[in-house]
């Protein structure tokens, strides 16, 4: 209990700081470095926007993921994480990997079919395949937490 007392604003300060940086890679960082890209390869300038569409569209996602795992850690502080309440955020967390898979996947089809050199294909690949264990991972946790929850409401229901 005194590590939970100690790791939860810890792990809010983090989280805080994750969400700023993603936040200025939004605005600033992935429109200007494909504008850059655009303007060194003119041949790839069509995919100024795509790109630019596609990447804070994944930094959403990830951004979901950190407001949803705050609420979580509300939970957690205020001994109500074997809920209803918890299983809703643990929902939108899956939703937002599968939204980001999704994208992956789009992303990577398009580079298997246009793309000469195998190295950036094989790197989403790799990438997908990631997301695809996280968010399969999430939805395992998600049962683990349905069940613990059912435990619990029991567990009160016979005390």
């Amino acid at each position: 209990m005194f590590a939970e007392h100690r790791a939860v604003p810890a792990l809010r300060v983090f989280l805080v700081l994750l969400f700023a940086i993603l936040v200025l890679f939004q605005v600033m960082s992935l429109p200007g470095q494909f504008a850059h890209m655009a303007h060194e390869s003119p041949e790839l300038a069509y995919l100024r926007w795509p790109m630019t569409a596609v990447s804070v569209f994944w930094v959403l996602c990830v951004q979901v993921v950190i407001v949803a795992t705050w609420r979580l850690l509300t939970l957690v502080q205020n001994d109500r994480i074997f809920s209803e309440a918890a299983l809703k955020w643990v929902d939108v967390i899956v939703w937002a990997i599968a939204a980001a898979w999704a994208g992956l996947v789009g992303v990577m089809t398009f580079l298997v079919f246009t793309w000469d050199d195998p190295g950036l294909p094989l790197l989403v690949l790799l990438l997908t395949t990631g997301v695809t264990a996280l968010g399969l991972l999430m939805v395992v946790m998600r049962a683990l937490l349905r069940q613990a929850t059912a435990l619990r409401t029991d567990m009160e229901a016979v005390i």
